[in-house]
């Protein structure tokens, strides 16, 4: 149980597989450039500092780990230049270390798949830039795996939400004018399904593969509630603030205009197909594998708005 779970990143995805690993009693060190402890984060996790393009570096950090996760990223705008080798340089410092190596992906390399549900055995036929990408890394996984040179796994969620999740499609720019009282920004269609994942869910996926030896060698859908649309969804966290449902919808025009100044918006242009079709997900390889772990959105949704009601609270006091 004292065996070393090292994990690529401290944003919210890496603090939710931290959370499920310090449940299991592993002993747990985070990776980030800076070397700062997140808030949250407890003192009996290790930080460790340092340039995880570096393959001196990934290989010194990953000495004695028996499973690594990959939840790193570069910025979104960086992803299509800086991504692969960010992934090479943290499986290439698993690998010289015997350990496995745990992946944290999108659902990006299927494309548009014009409103049909998402299953891993869909061929990976994006046409998008940061689509192309995300199918370079997962075969550059897969061929590590099937050459002996690394045991991986991947987990893939769609876009989060909850807890620390702040720049997301369901983040900050919906849940910081809801709490108040203002309308709630939605990308896309209000009207059309889309799944989202609970951040602990994607934390406690990647957990679970990492343990079961049957889950290596393949890409697993992380399990969500029931997809609802926009709509639906949102009005679960206005009931819940006690607020009457108000929003304003992000078009593709709207997010064209918007990166003309922000570069994250400018990406997301490009992706905007996701929101504009039902966007569901098959998880059921998952489930019959390894049981449904998807947290039910009468826990999810006050969680989230807990966090937020914290997270705007501090941000007030700070101003």
């Amino acid at each position: 149980m004292s065996e070393l779970h090292v994990i690529f990143g401290s944003g919210p995805l890496a603090q939710a597989v931290q959370r499920a690993l310090l449940r299991r009693g592993r002993k747990v060190k985070m990776v980030n450039r800076s070397g700062k402890r997140p808030a949250g984060v407890p003192a009996e996790v290790e930080i460790a500092a340092g340039d995880a393009y570096n393959l001196d570096f990934t290989r010194t950090v990953t000495q004695g780990a028996a499973v690594v996760y990959q939840c790193a990223q570069p910025p979104y705008h960086q992803w299509v230049t800086q991504f692969p080798p960010l992934q090479a340089a943290i499986l290439a410092g698993a690998a010289e270390n015997r350990a496995k190596l745990i992946a944290a992906e999108n659902l990006y390399m299927y494309g548009d798949t014009d409103g049909q549900p998402l299953h891993e055995g869909l061929p990976y036929s994006a046409r998008t830039r940061k689509g192309k990408v995300r199918a370079q890394m997962a075969l550059a996984l897969q061929e590590a795996h099937r050459s002996g040179k690394v045991q991986t796994a991947s987990a893939r969620g769609s876009d989060f939400f909850g807890p620390g999740v702040l720049g997301s499609a369901l983040g900050e720019r919906t849940f910081l004018p809801l709490l108040q009282g203002k309308p709630a920004e939605v990308t896309g269609a209000l009207d059309l399904p889309h799944a989202y994942t609970y951040i602990d869910d994607f934390g406690e996926a990647l957990a679970v593969l990492g343990e079961r030896p049957e889950a290596l060698g393949r890409a697993w859908h992380v399990p969500n509630a029931p997809a609802l649309t926009q709509r639906q969804l949102l009005t679960q966290f206005f009931e819940a603030a006690g607020l009457p449902p108000k929003f304003t919808v992000m078009s593709k025009f709207m997010l064209g205009l918007g990166g003309l100044f922000i570069p994250a918006a400018r990406e997301m242009v490009e992706m905007a197909y996701e929101f504009e079709k039902p966007f569901q997900v098959d998880a059921s390889a998952f489930t019959q594998a390894f049981g449904d772990i998807a947290t039910p959105l009468a826990r999810a949704v006050p969680e989230t708005l807990q966090w937020y009601r914290q997270h705007l609270a501090a941000h007030r006091g700070q101003a």
